[in-house]
């Protein structure tokens, strides 16, 4: 734009530079006819639209004084733009005014002129340039683009099948040899604790299900004292906790580590409509009323069981901490899936909502504290928000999806 706006200045100076010399040439030439046309002492006048000469009482000038102008132009009754000399001069001992001006009309029409070519040359190879930019770029660029293809729709279970070529750009080449690399160690790092984890709960399972048959065994014996089967039963309770601890933090880790894959949509209600029935005698026992408001399907791109551990949580909660005769209500849209219970506990503390080993608060039935930490993991890790609110007695915890306004 400057180089175009100076090579512009620079034209119209030339061209006025022209019309200048033009003018000066046509000066002398008049004054050569003044001093021919005086020779006899007699006076001239010259009027015309372009040339002005007359006898003056004014000094001459040194020089002739040359600058554009506007004036109206009477056949055309428009403005028209001159060049136009000025000049005093002394001939035969009398000062004549001497104004000679050309019109800039033609000037005007060749620097339109010239302009729009330069605004078309300019704006070609503006064009021809960001088009081979744009070739150069997709050329240079494709395997860069192609490796974050890659990376984006990479899964941990499935890196071994994932290989960076080699390139004719060096700088992409090394940087697809080092991804290869450190996808191949990640993997690595992965499958290894894939393996800790469950040759851990594995090998825990097996004895804790031996402890706990030996511990029902020594209940069945008539010898046992009062004291001695509280023991044993307490002992027994602490073992059946050990063990759903065992599988929750399994499970924490496989959600984690992304080993369930999503395979379908999953109809929430359905799932709610599961559970409903099977903690039914639960909730007959403590005498809860359940409201359910099912507007729409809310579907989840989700393994199976992640949402059978989804509902179960989230509906486990709502009867555990729940009081005898209070509610629960599940509320299902097409954007939104809520549980609310009433409770006598306060509101949980957001730093401390979803951390890990946290109970809610006092209750008959033993409690993990993980169900929430596993809620948050799956939510996560499935393009979902998770919200708890309070109002009154009523705790509720609500599901949408990222990006959607419930």
């Amino acid at each position: 734009a400057v180089g175009g706006y100076l090579l512009f200045y620079q034209f119209s100076n030339e061209i006025n530079k022209r019309v200048d010399r033009e003018l000066v040439s046509e000066e002398v030439q008049w004054i050569r006819y003044l001093q021919t046309a005086t020779a006899g002492g007699s006076r001239f006048a010259l009027r015309s639209p372009d040339i002005l000469i007359y006898p003056v009482r004014d000094e001459p000038t040194l020089y002739p004084e040359i600058k554009s102008t506007v004036d109206k132009r009477e056949e055309a009754n428009e403005q028209v733009t001159f060049r136009q000399l000025s000049h005093v001069v002394m001939v035969r001992g009398v000062p004549y005014q001497i104004i000679i001006r050309k019109s800039q009309e033609q000037k005007s029409a060749l620097v339109a002129n010239v302009t729009w070519i330069m605004l078309l040359v300019f704006g070609g190879l503006f064009t021809a340039m960001m088009l081979f930019n744009w070739f150069i770029s997709q050329k240079v660029w494709r395997p860069f683009r192609q490796t974050l293809q890659k990376i984006r729709t990479m899964e941990l279970g499935k890196m071994p099948a994932v290989h960076f070529d080699e390139t004719a750009t060096e700088e992409f080449s090394e940087l697809n040899a080092s991804l290869n690399t450190m996808t191949q160690k990640i993997y690595n790092d992965y499958r290894s604790m894939k393996e800790f984890t469950e040759n851990a709960a594995h090998e825990m399972q097996t004895p804790l299900a031996v402890a706990q048959s030996k511990l029902e065994l020594l209940l069945q014996d008539e010898s046992l004292q009062e004291s001695q089967g509280e023991a044993i039963a307490q002992a027994s309770m602490a073992l059946d906790r050990l063990g759903k601890l065992n599988q929750s933090l399994l499970l924490l880790a496989r959600i984690e580590n992304n080993q369930y894959v999503a395979t379908e949509p999953v109809s929430m209600a359905e799932i709610t409509r599961k559970y409903l029935r099977q903690f039914d005698e639960i909730i007959r026992d403590k005498n809860l009323q359940v409201h359910t408001e099912f507007w729409a399907n809310f579907f989840v791109w989700i393994h199976p069981s992640l949402a059978d551990s989804l509902v179960s949580n989230l509906l486990g909660n709502a009867i555990k901490f729940n009081y005898s005769g209070g509610e629960i209500q599940v509320s299902i849209s097409e954007k939104e899936f809520c549980i609310a219970n009433t409770s006598r506990l306060p509101a949980i503390e957001p730093d401390r909502l979803y951390k890990r080993f946290h109970s809610a608060g006092n209750t008959s039935e033993p409690s993990t504290g993980l169900g929430l930490a596993i809620v948050k993991g799956i939510a996560d890790n499935h393009n979902l928000l998770i919200r708890y609110e309070k109002e009154g007695k009523t705790h509720r915890f609500c599901l949408s999806k990222k990006g959607e306004n419930s």
